[in-house]
């Protein structure tokens, strides 16, 4: 008799870590599904237009496929990074394509996210300030407050056709 409610709880406990994703075929499944979303996010994000170049984000490698991380918070919950790099070091524009990068995927993003956007590390002079800037959600309200801001970010934002 004890063995076999050995048996039913050990096949119990197998079927919930399968389910749940804990086992080993849940766990190879994971890496994929993050995959595609991160592809899904730099789909959005390639496409976004430079403030002062008539390139897109991509054109320039400001981003690319390897800047983009999914990580899974719960079932419904994604957290979303990216890691951008300016062009140059001292770009002066740096905080307005983060905020470019956060516009674009709050409005279009399929799923629940949290998001972060950093400057890739050693890229810019003043990299730390910047990534406080585009992370805090008081000041990229007030950015977007601004008429002028917005409408660079509306242009850079916008779909090509």
């Amino acid at each position: 008799m004890m063995e076999r409610v050995s048996g039913l709880l050990s096949w119990t406990l197998s079927r919930v870590l399968w389910l749940s994703g804990f086992s080993e075929q849940g766990a190879a499944r994971q890496p994929r599904i993050m995959e595609e979303k991160a592809l899904e996010v730099y789909d959005l994000i390639r496409t976004i237009r430079d403030p002062e170049k008539p390139n897109t984000l991509e054109e320039l490698e400001v981003v690319t496929e390897s800047c983009v991380e999914v990580q899974e918070i719960n079932e419904e919950d994604y957290l979303v990074i990216i890691k951008f790099t300016p062009t140059v070091p001292h770009c002066s524009l740096a905080t307005l394509i983060g905020l470019c990068l956060r516009v674009k995927l709050q409005r279009c993003l399929p799923f629940k996210h949290k998001l972060e956007i950093y400057i890739s590390e050693g890229t810019h002079s003043t990299e730390e300030d910047i990534n406080k800037q585009i992370n805090d959600k008081e000041r990229v309200a007030a950015a977007m407050e601004n008429p002028n801001l917005r409408e660079i970010v509306e242009q850079c934002v916008l779909e090509p056709d």
